[in-house]
Protein backbone atom coordinates (compact mmCIF):
# COMPACT_ATOMS: atom_id res chain seq x y z
CA UNK A 1 0.00 0.00 0.00
CA UNK A 2 1.40 3.36 -1.02
CA UNK A 3 2.04 5.87 1.76
CA UNK A 4 -0.15 8.97 1.62
CA UNK A 5 1.50 12.12 2.85
CA UNK A 6 -0.20 14.54 5.22
CA UNK A 7 -0.76 17.24 2.59
CA UNK A 8 -2.47 14.80 0.21
CA UNK A 9 -4.66 13.50 3.02
CA UNK A 10 -5.59 17.05 4.05
CA UNK A 11 -6.50 17.94 0.47
CA UNK A 12 -8.62 14.81 0.04
CA UNK A 13 -10.38 15.47 3.34
CA UNK A 14 -10.95 19.09 2.35
CA UNK A 15 -12.41 18.15 -1.03
CA UNK A 16 -14.70 15.54 0.52
CA UNK A 17 -15.83 17.95 3.21
CA UNK A 18 -16.47 20.72 0.69
CA UNK A 19 -18.58 18.27 -1.33
CA UNK A 20 -20.56 17.33 1.75
CA UNK A 21 -21.00 21.00 2.66
CA UNK A 22 -22.30 21.81 -0.82
CA UNK A 23 -24.65 18.84 -0.63
CA UNK A 24 -26.07 20.02 2.67
CA UNK A 25 -25.99 23.76 2.00
CA UNK A 26 -29.56 23.59 0.75
CA UNK A 27 -30.73 21.94 3.97
CA UNK A 28 -30.90 23.43 7.42
CA UNK A 29 -27.83 22.71 9.51
CA UNK A 30 -27.33 23.90 13.05
CA UNK A 31 -24.63 26.43 13.79
CA UNK A 32 -22.70 23.67 15.57
CA UNK A 33 -22.92 21.39 12.51
CA UNK A 34 -21.87 24.19 10.20
CA UNK A 35 -18.98 25.13 12.48
CA UNK A 36 -17.86 21.50 12.64
CA UNK A 37 -17.98 21.18 8.86
CA UNK A 38 -15.93 24.31 8.18
CA UNK A 39 -13.36 23.27 10.77
CA UNK A 40 -12.43 20.31 8.53
CA UNK A 41 -11.75 22.33 5.40
CA UNK A 42 -8.36 23.85 4.76
CA UNK A 43 -8.16 27.59 5.27
CA UNK A 44 -8.12 29.40 1.95
CA UNK A 45 -7.43 32.98 1.00
CA UNK A 46 -9.95 35.69 1.75
CA UNK A 47 -10.29 38.91 -0.18
CA UNK A 48 -10.75 42.26 1.55
CA UNK A 49 -14.37 42.12 0.38
CA UNK A 50 -14.76 38.72 2.11
CA UNK A 51 -13.37 40.14 5.35
CA UNK A 52 -15.64 43.19 5.20
CA UNK A 53 -18.61 40.97 4.37
CA UNK A 54 -18.01 38.76 7.43
CA UNK A 55 -17.63 41.79 9.70
CA UNK A 56 -20.86 43.28 8.36
CA UNK A 57 -22.76 40.00 8.46
CA UNK A 58 -22.14 39.30 12.13
CA UNK A 59 -23.60 42.73 12.86
CA UNK A 60 -26.56 42.15 10.55
CA UNK A 61 -27.33 38.88 12.36
CA UNK A 62 -26.99 40.66 15.72
CA UNK A 63 -29.33 43.38 14.47
CA UNK A 64 -31.99 40.77 13.72
CA UNK A 65 -31.42 39.03 17.05
CA UNK A 66 -31.58 42.27 19.04
CA UNK A 67 -34.70 43.58 17.29
CA UNK A 68 -36.54 40.26 17.73
CA UNK A 69 -35.50 40.01 21.37
CA UNK A 70 -36.78 43.54 22.01
CA UNK A 71 -40.06 42.86 20.20
CA UNK A 72 -40.49 39.62 22.16
CA UNK A 73 -40.17 41.60 25.40
CA UNK A 74 -43.01 43.86 24.19
CA UNK A 75 -45.42 41.31 22.67
CA UNK A 76 -44.38 37.96 24.24
CA UNK A 77 -45.11 36.33 20.88
CA UNK A 78 -43.20 33.01 20.64
CA UNK A 79 -42.10 33.61 17.03
CA UNK A 80 -39.86 36.46 18.18
CA UNK A 81 -38.28 34.34 20.92
CA UNK A 82 -37.75 31.34 18.62
CA UNK A 83 -36.17 33.38 15.85
CA UNK A 84 -34.03 35.27 18.39
CA UNK A 85 -32.38 31.92 19.25
CA UNK A 86 -31.94 31.14 15.56
CA UNK A 87 -30.29 34.50 14.93
CA UNK A 88 -27.86 33.74 17.78
CA UNK A 89 -26.98 30.51 15.94
CA UNK A 90 -26.38 32.58 12.81
CA UNK A 91 -24.07 34.89 14.76
CA UNK A 92 -22.21 31.84 16.10
CA UNK A 93 -21.72 30.47 12.58
CA UNK A 94 -20.28 33.77 11.32
CA UNK A 95 -18.11 34.04 14.43
CA UNK A 96 -16.72 30.57 13.63
CA UNK A 97 -15.52 31.95 10.29
CA UNK A 98 -14.06 35.06 11.91
CA UNK A 99 -12.19 32.80 14.33
CA UNK A 100 -11.05 30.32 11.67
CA UNK A 101 -9.57 33.10 9.54
CA UNK A 102 -8.29 35.10 12.51
CA UNK A 103 -10.38 38.14 11.62
CA UNK A 104 -11.21 40.69 14.28
CA UNK A 105 -14.80 40.51 15.43
CA UNK A 106 -16.07 44.09 15.24
CA UNK A 107 -18.61 43.43 18.02
CA UNK A 108 -17.05 44.49 21.31
CA UNK A 109 -20.24 44.11 23.33
CA UNK A 110 -23.25 41.85 23.33
CA UNK A 111 -25.42 44.66 24.70
CA UNK A 112 -28.78 44.90 22.95
CA UNK A 113 -28.84 47.66 20.33
CA UNK A 114 -25.07 48.33 20.45
CA UNK A 115 -22.98 47.78 17.32
CA UNK A 116 -19.52 48.55 16.00
CA UNK A 117 -20.93 50.49 13.05
CA UNK A 118 -23.34 53.36 13.85
CA UNK A 119 -25.61 52.59 10.88
CA UNK A 120 -26.62 49.33 12.59
CA UNK A 121 -27.49 51.13 15.81
CA UNK A 122 -29.57 53.64 13.87
CA UNK A 123 -31.34 50.86 11.98
CA UNK A 124 -31.98 48.99 15.24
CA UNK A 125 -33.65 52.08 16.74
CA UNK A 126 -35.71 52.67 13.59
CA UNK A 127 -36.92 49.04 13.38
CA UNK A 128 -37.79 48.83 17.08
CA UNK A 129 -39.67 52.13 16.84
CA UNK A 130 -41.65 50.76 13.89
CA UNK A 131 -42.30 47.47 15.65
CA UNK A 132 -43.59 49.14 18.82
CA UNK A 133 -46.54 50.67 16.93
CA UNK A 134 -48.52 47.43 16.77
CA UNK A 135 -48.12 43.67 16.55
CA UNK A 136 -48.84 43.87 12.81
CA UNK A 137 -46.04 46.41 12.45
CA UNK A 138 -43.73 44.20 14.52
CA UNK A 139 -44.35 41.26 12.18
CA UNK A 140 -43.79 43.56 9.20
CA UNK A 141 -40.43 44.52 10.71
CA UNK A 142 -39.57 40.80 10.78
CA UNK A 143 -40.41 40.54 7.07
CA UNK A 144 -38.31 43.63 6.32
CA UNK A 145 -35.28 42.29 8.24
CA UNK A 146 -35.40 38.87 6.59
CA UNK A 147 -35.76 40.33 3.09
CA UNK A 148 -32.75 42.55 3.75
CA UNK A 149 -30.78 39.57 5.07
CA UNK A 150 -31.61 37.41 2.04
CA UNK A 151 -30.66 40.20 -0.39
CA UNK A 152 -27.35 40.85 1.38
CA UNK A 153 -26.53 37.14 1.62
CA UNK A 154 -27.27 36.49 -2.05
CA UNK A 155 -25.06 39.42 -3.02
CA UNK A 156 -22.21 38.26 -0.75
CA UNK A 157 -22.44 34.66 -2.02
CA UNK A 158 -22.24 35.87 -5.62
CA UNK A 159 -19.10 37.93 -4.88
CA UNK A 160 -17.00 35.33 -3.05
CA UNK A 161 -15.04 32.32 -4.21
CA UNK A 162 -14.45 31.11 -0.63
CA UNK A 163 -16.31 27.83 -0.05
CA UNK A 164 -16.52 28.30 3.73
CA UNK A 165 -18.30 31.61 3.28
CA UNK A 166 -20.59 30.20 0.59
CA UNK A 167 -21.64 27.33 2.85
CA UNK A 168 -22.18 29.44 5.96
CA UNK A 169 -24.01 32.15 4.04
CA UNK A 170 -26.11 29.45 2.35
CA UNK A 171 -27.04 28.21 5.83
CA UNK A 172 -27.93 31.76 6.90
CA UNK A 173 -29.96 32.38 3.74
CA UNK A 174 -31.88 29.16 4.24
CA UNK A 175 -32.66 30.20 7.81
CA UNK A 176 -33.73 33.68 6.70
CA UNK A 177 -36.07 32.19 4.10
CA UNK A 178 -37.65 30.06 6.85
CA UNK A 179 -37.98 33.13 9.08
CA UNK A 180 -39.54 35.12 6.24
CA UNK A 181 -42.15 32.40 5.72
CA UNK A 182 -42.91 32.39 9.46
CA UNK A 183 -43.35 36.17 9.58
CA UNK A 184 -45.45 36.17 6.41
CA UNK A 185 -48.11 33.73 7.68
Amino acid sequence: MKKVNKLTLTLILGILTAGIMLLFSSTTLSAAQTTRLISYTPTSTLTQDDIKSLQMMIQEEKLARDVYKTLYEIYKLPIFNNITRSEQNHMDAVKALLDKYDIENPLKTDEIGKFAYPEFESLYNQLVSEGKKSLTDALSVGVKIEKLDIKDLEEAISKTSNEDIKVVYGYLKNGSENHLRAFSK
